[in-house]
């Protein structure tokens, strides 16, 4: 599990829930849509604070974070965000990670 957040999708996220920072983003998957990674789940955001952190990052005083029962949505995949230039928007991208084990 590796999540990739540049400084501007830090900046949106600072922008969009307007709060003074430090501040936290619970990043979880909600059943609804159609789903690139998971089927029928999206990748959902939530200002709130950390309860049971199964991952987390800071980044410009944003901490950014996953509980540890959703976890199983970003494994064995890198998942990227970054700020699409023209719609001003967040853009999530998953690559799958490859395992490195050897035999």
């Amino acid at each position: 599990m590796f999540i990739s957040i540049d400084e501007r999708a830090a900046t949106w996220f600072s922008r969009e829930f307007d709060f003074n920072k430090p501040f936290s983003i619970r990043m979880f998957p909600q059943y609804a849509g159609f789903g690139v990674k998971n089927k029928g789940f999206s990748l959902a955001f939530s200002a709130e604070t950390p309860a049971n952190v199964g991952y987390s990052n800071e980044l410009n005083g944003v901490t950014f974070f996953v509980e540890v029962n959703d976890v199983w949505f970003f494994e064995d995949t890198e998942t990227c965000l970054t700020v699409d230039n023209h719609l001003d928007e967040i853009v999530v991208t998953y690559n799958e990670l490859i395992s490195s084990a050897v035999n």
